[in-house]
């Protein structure tokens, strides 16, 4: 359970990389904010990128099992970054995926 713990705070840690990363090229593009975001944008996805090599198992199954936690982070993101409270909707959806990523995580005998 403890590894459990660690892969899924490891997932939230590469899912603010890659929503940071995405977040500021949006900021420079639809909110006139400065170029020089660009460079903070491309090191967070570049981070993000090798934090993704830090997971255990299959890429699949490590991307696959990721989207859950980051369906979560993103909502999290829309709540504490965009002052947007999501709606129960949301919540629901988002533990649906956290599920699904428990799943794929806790399978017994996983096989890379």
């Amino acid at each position: 359970m403890l590894e459990f713990v660690k892969v899924l705070g490891l997932f939230a840690i590469t899912a603010l990389t890659e929503i940071l990363g995405c977040y500021l090229p949006w900021l420079v593009l639809t909110q006139q904010r400065p170029p020089w975001l660009l460079i903070p944008a491309a090191v967070s996805l570049g981070l993000f990128a090798w934090l993704l090599t830090l997971h255990p198992g299959a890429a699949g199954r490590i991307y696959a099992a990721y989207g859950g936690v980051y369906v979560a982070i993103a909502l999290i993101w829309l709540w504490q970054i965009d002052g947007v409270v999501p709606t129960r909707w949301d919540i629901v959806g988002s533990a649906v995926t956290l599920a699904g990523m428990a799943l794929i995580m806790l399978q017994p005998a996983r096989s890379v």
